[in-house]
């Protein structure tokens, strides 16, 4: 690929799905994007690159997307931050929400959709306690594919082998010859619905809990910042937004804050300097009369 048509796709994968590609990187857009060249009938990868440049294929466009975003994910990933969730922080949603007995759950860039499932296996053990509640789990990615898998439920061995406890996989998967098929009841637990994080979320709705892990990684400060402040807005006050056991908010927004006993999660608590222009702006505005 020439370095010209290089610098068009990484351009257009930062508009498009705000990853950025440093020159550094040309043998992972070449390793990844060469399958689409073949499947699609280009003849290189350039050829493909001025196709993608014309924008007179949907398939393409999509095609050339999800070969270059990342879909690693597992069960429980990173299983102490599971273990907050499990011990610390869903208790105190379900403390606060006894009276309107809902719990409104978003997992961002769900892939094939296992960590949504992981939340449901917890709140599943839990279905005594939680009787008479409307639980709602919310799973959004950029690919379609991805969301197929994850909406079918079926894992190969491998992937109920990463993370997966014995104790679910038996009671909630039935083996189907090569394969495992999550049960109907957690699936029915789970909708999923194709989203770019880089699209408005005012649509989604509202949440207890966001669930933001690994993906953030992929992008810049500012498109970071953009993303985490768009989130905040689809949070109820007392919620939480959980991150992935890498990541933190600490230089990239103010709109969050986190506590020690919650690691990896962050509520609307403001920090110091989202306080102190809360009250600058208070002090500019006319007083009522």
């Amino acid at each position: 690929m020439t370095p010209a048509n290089f610098q068009f796709v990484c351009g257009y994968l930062k508009r498009h799905a705000g990853l950025v590609l440093t020159p550094d990187k040309a043998y992972l857009v070449e390793s990844r994007l060469s399958p689409v060249a073949r499947r699609l009938g280009h003849t290189s990868l350039d050829a493909l690159a001025e196709s993608l440049r014309a924008g007179r294929s949907p398939t393409l466009d999509v095609a050339v997307v999800e070969a270059m975003v990342t879909n690693e994910t597992l069960f429980f990933r990173d299983k102490l931050s599971f273990e907050r969730l499990q011990n610390v922080v869903l208790p105190k949603l379900i403390e606060a929400r006894a009276a309107v007995k809902r719990l409104n759950i978003w997992c961002a860039a769900a892939s094939t959709g296992q960590e949504p499932y992981s939340v449901a296996m917890i709140l599943k053990d839990i279905e005594a306690q939680l009787h008479g509640w409307r639980i709602d789990i919310l799973g959004t990615d950029i690919s379609p594919a991805v969301l197929e898998k994850a909406r079918s439920g079926v894992y190969s061995q491998f992937e109920v082998q990463r993370g997966l406890p014995i104790q679910h996989l038996v009671r909630h998967f039935t083996q189907e010859g090569e394969v495992w098929r999550i049960s109907a009841d957690l699936r029915g637990m789970v909708r999923y619905r194709e989203l770019n994080l880089l699209d408005e979320f005012g649509g989604l709705g509202h949440f207890d809990l966001v669930i933001c892990r690994n993906v953030l990684i992929y992008f810049d400060r500012d498109t970071k910042s953009d993303i985490l402040e768009r989130m905040t807005k689809t949070l109820t006050p007392d919620g939480f937004v959980m991150l992935g056991a890498s990541e933190t908010v600490i230089g990239v927004t103010d709109c969050l804050s986190g506590a020690p006993e919650e690691r990896g999660f962050y509520h609307l608590e403001m920090s110091p300097p989202a306080a102190a222009r809360k009250a600058a702006a208070a002090n500019k505005r006319p007083a009522a009369h």
